[in-house]
Parts: C-alpha cells; structure tokens; sequence
C-alpha cells in the first residue's frame, strides 16, 4: 500500500529538515521526501497547516502486562501510545512475574506479537525479581531480545552489585537505566520534603534521596566504563551532577517527564494522587532546572513514565495510593503547551527529544522520516486545542494530573509501519 502526505511542515532532525514537504510511503517504509510529490498513492493524506514527525520514541512505559491486566495491557497500552502519536515504546520490566530471565522474556514477546498495534521494545531487569539481591542473566536477557535493562521502581542498594551489573552490560552491549532513589532517604515519603509536606501534614521525600543517588550510578558506570542512563530527573542538583559529568566526558544520558516541567509541589495541596508520583513533584526552582537542562541539551530525552493504577489503587487516601500517573496520550500536547509555546524549544529540538535521541540511545533505527526508513509517521495539527477529558482516554487507567486541563497540539493521525491509525478530524 502506497499513502502519500501531502503539503505538511516536515520536521526530521536526524536529516537536518524543517520545510513544507511530501512523503510517500511504500509498504512498511518511507519511500521519498521531497516537494511536490507526483504520482498515484493507494491513500492520499492533505497534511496542509499541520506538522509531519517522526513517530514518539517513549522510552520509559509501564505496560503492566504480564500480571497487572486490570491496570492495562500491551493492546489498551498501545492503543493510547498511538492517540499519542507514540510509535515505539520500551516496556518497563516491572511486571508480575518480572522480566529477569530468558523464559520471561520470551513469554512478553509472545504477548507483545499477538496484542501490539505499535513497537514495543523490551526492558529486561538488573536483578532477580528487581530484589536487589542478585543479578539477572544479563546476558541471557540481551541474547533473547532485551535492548535494556533496569530495575525501575527500585535502584540496586549494594555498589558492588551495581558495579557487577554495570561491567555485565557493557560486556553485553545493554544499555542501563537507573532508577535512581536511595529508599533509605525517601524512607516512606509520599511528596517533596519541604513547605508543602509540613503544610499537607504527610512525610517527605527529600531530593538527596535523588541526587546522591545519581551521583552514586554516574560513578559506578565511569569506574565499569559502561553507558549510563538516567530515568525520570527530576531536580536542579541530578541536572547538575549529570551536566558535570557530560563534561568529563562520561557515558551519560538522562530523561526527564512531562509533569516535572509542566507542575510543581504546589498541585498536591488538593491531596489529589493523580499528581503522586515517584520521584514527587518538586519546587518552582527545580521545576525551572528541569527546563534549563532541556533547553540546554543536558536533558536527553522526554518519556511519559507512563504508569497506569486502577480506581482502587489511585481513590484512597494519599498516603495509601500507588506512586504514578498516565501519560502517553497527553506527553506530545504537554511538552507543545510548555514547551514549544513558550519558546524554550523549537520544533526541531522537540523531536529530537521525544523521538530521535531516545532512538539514538536505545540503538534502534527510529526517530528519522529518511528514505529507506519506517514509516512510522505522527501528522499533528499543533494549534488545536483540546480538553483532556477521562472519557477520552484510551489507556484502561485514568490516573492523569491534566485531566480537565486545556491543552494545545492534538495528533490528527498516526501511521505505524505504514498502516494508517485515523484519531480525530482535525
């Protein structure tokens, strides 16, 4: 099947183009990009007033399947990936069982074959059960089909365990990304330490908890030579240390969500757990940072920390609440609204953090609209505003901190490997 998209701003960082182009796609892969495209197409897209990207890379996505259906599963997951414009995703290995073995491992990707409308790439864990105790069969994970390992919602405690899996992964070619939380300083905190826990009256998680630990996984990974990614930043000092530790020439990238650069402590003052997080909301200063460091390119990626609880986890007293939120749906219109209608970044930098760096650093060929490339394609119209609404939402979960919110930039279609996903007329 042959689509052409006709007459759109085409935005591709990876090939240096921002220019009202065509595109056509033939089968699975982008044929051409160039201006006025001749020649018949199976379906013709009028892309005119919109922006042409690459598909989403996300990062940083809890799918919760196996083990956690009634949160969401790799069908409902994807389905909302795709209202994103998110065409790839990797999948966190926090499931029930855990991805920490071989057996595992082949058990999601036959989930991921029979329920995946988009790609999904697959995080296996740094240790058995994400205990912390003892290392996974790192390379066993890479040689059946993990890019990645993490034991996200947890960081490995003992440094010698840490160095071990560190030197593993760089003998197996994995990326490692850190989770990066010393439990004994976040202690059983539930929002950021400082006027606004004393004020709500709930336990605190101070940023030490963070940072010192980031500074802890930049060292290790130095001392193993071994690349180092850090998971969902969300302070001024974390910003700082891996800014320090670019400079030395330090194998490090780093993430940030969309909530740390669009809220700040202060929206939990409602005792709302739809803005409970782990790491919490921070201050307007860290918040600031977290922006800076974007702009500044000490910000690799933006991923959504995508992390779907049920009614029952999430409509309970905030202390008792799961840690987490919802965001494939709304990371592309938050980061427009906040990012790209202020004026921090250009629309060039907004893709390269949300599709070709991710891409660049997981080592998977996406993230380009190159000839010869997948055709994996977000058509966005950038100046439509919308209004998140719970109905609307695709994921089985609703714990979203926008839902009521006004947002600008909705996507108006999404092609994975050259199949057409029509969202709204717009």
């Amino acid at each position: 099947m042959k689509i052409l998209i006709k007459n759109g701003r085409v935005i591709d960082p990876a090939n240096n183009i921002d220019a009202l182009m065509d595109i056509l796609v033939d089968g699975s892969k982008i044929s051409r990009v160039a201006k006025d495209i001749k020649g018949s197409a199976d379906s013709t897209i009028d892309a005119s007033g919109k922006i042409v990207i690459p598909g989403l890379v996300d990062m940083h996505v809890h799918l919760r399947e196996p083990g956690r259906e009634d949160k969401e599963t790799i069908k409902s997951g994807t389905h909302a990936a795709l209202r994103g414009g998110v065409t790839s995703v990797l999948a966190m290995p926090n499931t029930q069982p855990a991805i920490d073995s071989v057996k595992n491992t082949d058990l999601l990707k036959g989930l991921i074959k029979n329920s995946a409308s988009i790609n999904v790439f697959i995080c296996g864990a740094i240790t058995k059960e994400r205990a912390g105790i003892e290392l996974a069969d790192i390379i066993g994970l890479k040689k059946s089909g993990a890019i990645a390992i993490s034991d996200d919602g947890a960081s490995v405690d003992s440094d010698a365990l840490m160095l071990k899996a560190f030197k593993d992964a760089k003998k197996a070619g994995l990326l490692v990304i850190c989770h990066s939380e010393d439990k004994k300083l976040s202690a059983s905190g539930v929002v950021n330490l400082g006027f606004t826990s004393t004020r709500m009256g709930l336990r605190g998680i101070p940023k030490e908890s963070e940072y010192k630990r980031v500074q802890r996984d930049v060292d290790l990974a130095k001392k193993a030579g071994c690349r180092v990614h850090i998971a969902h930043v969300s302070c001024k000092e974390s910003v700082d240390i891996i800014a320090r530790a670019k400079k030395q020439g330090i194998k490090v990238t780093c993430e940030t969500a969309p909530h740390y650069f669009s809220l700040s402590e202060e929206a939990v003052l409602g005792y709302d757990t739809s803005f409970k997080m782990n790491p919490p909301l921070r201050s307007k200063e860290d918040r600031e940072a977290i922006k800076q460091g974007l702009k500044k390119g000490i910000i690799d990626v933006i991923a959504s920390d995508h992390a779907p609880h049920t009614e029952n986890e999430k409509e309970i007293e905030f202390e008792r609440a799961e840690f987490g939120i919802v965001g494939l749906e709304t990371e592309l219109a938050v980061s427009i609204t906040e990012l790209i209608d202020t004026g921090l970044l250009d629309w060039p930098g907004l893709v390269n953090k949300i599709a070709l760096s991710p891409a660049r650093i997981l080592g998977i060929n996406k993230g380009t609209l190159g000839a010869g490339s997948d055709a994996d394609i977000a058509i966005i119209s950038a100046d439509a505003d919308w209004l998140v609404k719970n109905e609307d939402l695709q994921s089985k979960s609703k714990n979203s901190p926008f839902i009521g919110k006004q947002l600008k930039g909705r996507v108006a279609c999404t092609i994975c490997g050259g199949k057409i996903t029509q969202l709204w007329n717009s």
